[in-house]
């Protein structure tokens, strides 16, 4: 990938992937960046799979919504690769050739058009996290949030198994485990730094964990002479004083399911959408 640092074709690249993603994107231009390969996945979001354009750089990996193919994309992403670590998933009849993307603030399941791309991105991917994680003298990361489960997965709430959603029932997420839950078992808030600076929604079963685990490093500190925070002031805080502004991760704002391009128009020529440049 050095030979392409700091080259007019990699730099026409980079230009081409600022354009579509128009004002709306950040600058990915920078000295030394390399775009290494791009193509087309399928991320599982929380109502459903949608297809998402990946760019894999040598530094970090983006993503975003289609609007017009190689014309236009939205809702952009920047993970830095040095937070990432992959995970192969089993295949089943009903999903096949899935990896997942974890990193400290979110983890989500995607999926190739075959095998064959799905070994080729997790190849490129590992390799761009090894080469940058050697460069930055960083370790690799060992906390990973929780991949938020499908809404589709589950009809009742799955901490009291009692609930049943509905058009009036509302599915939650909990930040902490992912789980599809009911409103009366995620009334809750808690200060998870990692992944908001403002307290999150967490199921009841997570909240009594937290708030134990909190209690226990309070105590540790005053045993240590340290001064220390009640729990409700520190992390734990009941209500709904956050709200729910995120529940719907990548849904928001955005077009109308008949407005999205088909499954159809983006595998069903045979071709690959996933090219790697050399």
């Amino acid at each position: 990938m050095e030979h392409l640092a700091n080259t007019e074709i990699n730099s026409q690249r980079i230009a081409a992937v600022e354009s579509c993603f128009g004002a709306s994107g950040q600058p990915l231009a920078l000295p030394g960046r390399v775009l290494l390969g791009e193509g087309v996945l399928t991320k599982e979001c929380r109502k459903k799979a949608k297809p998402r354009i990946f760019f894999l750089f040598n530094d970090i990996l983006v993503y975003g919504s289609i609007v017009l193919n190689k014309r236009k994309y939205r809702s952009q992403h920047i993970i830095p690769l040095e937070e990432v670590t992959l995970e192969p998933l089993p295949e089943t009849l009903q999903a096949k050739n899935r990896w997942m993307i974890k990193t400290a603030k979110k983890s989500f399941v995607v999926s190739a058009a075959s095998m064959t791309e799905r070994q080729e991105w997790i190849g490129h991917i590992e390799e761009c996290v090894r080469r940058q994680l050697l460069a930055t003298g960083r370790p690799p990361t060992t906390e990973h949030a929780a991949p938020w489960i499908p809404d589709k997965a589950t009809d009742i709430c799955m901490r009291c198994t009692q609930t049943r959603f509905s058009a009036l029932t509302r599915r939650h997420h909990c930040r902490k485990c992912g789980f599809v839950v009911c409103a009366e078992c995620s009334r809750e808030r808690f200060l998870l730094p990692r992944l908001s600076p403002k307290p999150l929604r967490v199921c009841s079963l997570c909240y009594r964990e937290l708030a134990a685990q909190k209690r226990q490093e309070e105590e540790g500190e005053q045993g240590r002479g340290l001064p220390g925070q009640p729990a409700h002031l520190a992390g734990a805080i009941g209500g709904a004083s956050s709200g729910d502004e995120d529940d719907s991760d990548e849904d928001k704002g955005e077009s109308r399911d008949d407005d999205w391009p088909s499954r159809v128009e983006f595998y069903a020529s045979g071709v690959s959408w996933s090219s790697f440049h050399s």
